[in-house]
């Protein structure tokens, strides 16, 4: 893996820095402050973050470092990549094992592009009975996004382009990084 923070190079393929780490944080900061508002009046119980493996961990773990009520996270992993693309499938490798039923649950999830894996998430977490459900996510691609289910706390906004880093990865490689990069067009 070859890396001079501009671009990387990631198995056959080449990235290019498309959302530096320091915007990150600054946005992830701010999203913070927006559900601190929103949750932490005490008068919504302990929320539930739930986590979508792989991709969202270092989004939550920063996210986390700024949340100032009590709550609780849970983590579930799901699947519909193979290589750059989707395979359309959604599949429920590791499920859900706290009690939700009537409580705020706020879905982490790294992006969000045709919407298929948060469709499939939220119908099954209904199914528990929380008193809500709301997503956050690091990115949206609103041109591929379906719109099943109502986006409350997108981070960024972008094309549609594959990205990798800040946890998301190509093929198994570049979740460390701590910028997120787009395929370069110099391919």
């Amino acid at each position: 893996m070859a890396n001079d923070r501009q671009h990387v190079t990631l198995w056959n393929k080449t990235f290019e820095v498309s959302i530096p780490h320091e915007e990150i944080s600054a946005a992830i900061i701010r999203l913070a402050e927006r559900l601190n508002v929103d949750y932490g009046h005490g008068d919504k119980g302990i929320p539930v973050f739930i986590s979508v493996l792989n991709g969202s961990f270092m989004f939550l773990a920063e996210l986390m470092q700024h949340i100032s009520f009590p709550c609780e996270t849970s983590f579930v992993k799901l699947s519909s990549y193979s290589g750059t693309t989707s395979t359309g499938k959604v599949s429920e490798i590791i499920g859900l094992k706290e009690d939700i039923r009537n409580r705020h649950v706020i879905i982490v999830e790294d992006i969000v592009e045709t919407g298929q894996s948060i469709a499939h998430m939220t119908e099954i977490l209904h199914l528990h009975q929380p008193a809500s459900i709301e997503i956050a996510t690091l990115l949206i691609k609103p041109a591929c996004y379906g719109g099943q289910v109502p986006i409350k706390y997108p981070v960024f906004e972008i094309e549609n382009d594959f990205t990798v880093g800040f946890g998301m990865d190509y093929d198994g490689l570049g979740r460390n990084l701590p910028d997120i990069y787009k395929l370069s067009n110099e391919q």
